[in-house]
């Protein structure tokens, strides 16, 4: 029987799988911090906690990449899925720091809904995670976040038709839109996310 000498280093699907599951607990996090007025800056302070968290789970991927003599995929690929996945939460942190350093109160009803998308998106992200190893079931993984950030496009336009409507004063405008462009960016992310995925599928079929 066949073996190699130089097994491929396995420890990446659970580093990958646990950087998507800190994903999950940060968009929960964040539909709490849309929602509960009172509790902003505690919530706030924990994704916080959870972005440096997903830092280190970054740099624990990028230090197995440097040390790894054989890799499951390209090491291009790699970095790209990990950078991406530390995309996401980054954005996600971002627009709870905004509502709080810019003081906004109530936010638009879309904001509820972009985070329920974020949602969504969190976890197809981390049911696929561990599908690397086998490569088995993922199309329906990418198909479905792309399908969320259409979804995602479309109600950011309608957020931001809303919030030029004239319903909004002029510095609340301001304020809404950089947290707006933060959950947009974040469901972009994931879509890149995605495509790096289906670009190994394609690779390793």
């Amino acid at each position: 029987m066949p073996f190699s000498l130089t097994p491929k280093d396995s420890s990446f699907y659970k580093l990958f799988s646990a950087s998507a599951q800190n994903l999950v607990e940060a968009t929960d996090v964040l539909s709490e911090f849309i929602h509960d007025h009172a509790r902003r800056g505690e919530l706030a302070d924990r994704l916080r906690d959870l972005e440096h968290a997903g830092d280190q789970s970054t740099h624990a991927i990028f230090r197995q990449l440097n040390s790894s003599f054989v890799t499951p995929f390209d090491r291009e690929d790699i970095y790209s899925l990990a950078s991406h996945l530390d995309d996401v939460m980054d954005f996600v942190e971002a627009a709870a720091d905004l509502v709080v350093l810019t003081g906004l109160g109530t936010l638009p009803a879309e904001m509820s809904q972009q985070t329920a998308l974020l949602q969504r998106a969190a976890e197809t992200t981390a049911e696929a995670m561990p599908r690397l190893q086998t490569m088995k079931g993922l199309p329906d993984y990418w198909i479905e976040v792309n399908r969320i950030e259409n979804e995602a496009d479309k109600l950011y336009r309608r957020l931001l038709s809303r919030l030029y409507s004239g319903e909004f004063e002029a510095l609340e405008v301001l304020r809404l839109k950089e947290v707006a462009d933060q959950l947009e960016e974040a469901a972009d992310a994931f879509e890149k996310v995605a495509n790096v995925v289906e670009s190994i599928a394609v690779k390793e079929s």
